[in-house]
């Protein structure tokens, strides 16, 4: 297929402000993807956004979007908790699907949905392409080379702080402003595992490989928060401790915490028997990889997206780089038949760790895995 794809854009919100919207408006991308359709329930968002990026169709609804935006496929820029039912009606109409973290809250929603996607012959990308980045790569490649000896331990994990309320597309006004951020502590799909451990369960279990079982403790530490004068009860869980089983006795510590963190960033540190990997450092050393001579030209902190496939110069001064490259592994497959490594079955192998990290919380029992990728 040579056809330029019709992205469909499912929500106006922060994602897509910061990110979706700058990166697919881009020159250098046009002959490949089209900002086709937007969607937004609050009154005049999509379309404001539609005149902002130059887009033909805008509407309120998802389902007039599908009907009649004539697009080819769809981003989910919309709360995790959405994401199950958005993906099925867009599989339903014959529409491709990029999701935004995570594709779904359950291992279930996401079988349908790989099932259905093969059924209809449609593509499936379901970000955090962590696979993706060439650091993610050089740390399982010194791990396999035996870089640290035999691999004992490893931690990762992420805090939740008050990033969301704080974003700044949540303060400017205009008919874009206000957006919301209750859903992110409210069940299903809030809570820190969904939105932001998801990239380094994602790192970790490629670099390590499927995992065999898992056990937790989880519950709420703060009980509300507290958004542009209103109160926000916290209904997901905002602080959790997971033990995860490897084969050999390989074991890894995740956290999905109201604050606090123990590693650089979203990458996980990993202890062998002769040394560890902490971030993309080998023993204090810096490590090698093709691509450093990129990233070491970027800002402070840019260097692992500026080493992403498709983002070019013109990409380096827009947020969300990451996703962006993970929407564009889904239009190269679907112009080129070239399948992303950013597959639903790994992202449906971390989906059912967060949900046996509940459950194993819940009922006091360790839970065997049953999905691998």
């Amino acid at each position: 297929m040579t056809e330029v794809v019709r992205m469909g854009v499912v929500g106006a919100g922060t994602i897509a402000q910061r990110g979706i919207l700058p990166h697919l408006s881009q020159s250098d991308v046009q002959d490949r993807v089209k900002l086709q359709a937007i969607c937004d329930p609050v009154p005049g968002r999509a379309q404001t956004a539609a005149d902002q990026f130059d887009m033909p169709y805008a509407s309120t609804t998802y389902e007039d979007l599908l009907e009649h935006g004539e697009v080819t496929a769809v981003t989910l820029c919309s709360p995790i908790g959405l994401h199950y039912e958005q993906g099925k009606m867009a599989l339903d109409a014959g529409k491709h699907v990029h999701f935004n973290k995570t594709m779904t809250t359950t291992a279930a929603e996401a079988t349908e949905l790989i099932d259905l996607a093969a059924e209809k012959n449609l593509r499936l990308v379901a970000s955090p392409g962590e696979v993706l980045r060439p650091q993610v790569q050089a740390v399982k490649r010194a791990i396999a080379e035996g870089a640290i000896g035999i691999p004992v331990w490893a931690v990762c994990g992420a805090a939740f702080g008050t990033y969301h309320l704080d974003e700044e597309e949540r303060q400017q006004g205009g008919s874009l402003a206000n957006i919301d951020p209750s859903w992110y502590f409210r069940k299903p799909g809030g809570g820190p595992l969904y939105d932001m451990t998801v990239y380094a369960l994602h790192g970790l279990t490629t670099v390590l490989g499927p995992a065999s079982k898992v056990t937790a403790i989880s519950g709420v530490v703060i009980p509300e928060r507290e958004f542009n004068g209103k109160a926000i009860p916290t209904e997901a869980d905002d602080n959790t401790g997971i033990l995860i089983g490897f084969e050999n006795g390989l074991f890894a510590l995740a956290y999905g915490t109201a604050a606090g963190s123990l590693t650089r960033g979203f990458a996980a540190t990993y202890f062998g028997t002769t040394g560890k990997i902490e971030g993309y450092t080998i023993n204090g050393e810096d490590l090698d990889y093709p691509e450093k001579a990129i990233a070491d030209q970027a800002p402070p902190g840019d260097g692992p997206q500026w080493t992403l496939e498709y983002v070019t110069a013109s990409h380096h001064g827009i947020m969300e780089q990451h996703v962006f490259n993970d929407i564009m592994n889904l239009v190269t497959w679907i112009r080129e038949d070239r399948p992303s490594p950013v597959t639903a079955e790994h992202a449906r192998h971390v989906i059912e760790i967060i949900e046996a990290a509940y459950t194993a919380s819940d009922t006091g029992q360790t839970q065997d895995l049953t999905t691998t990728f």
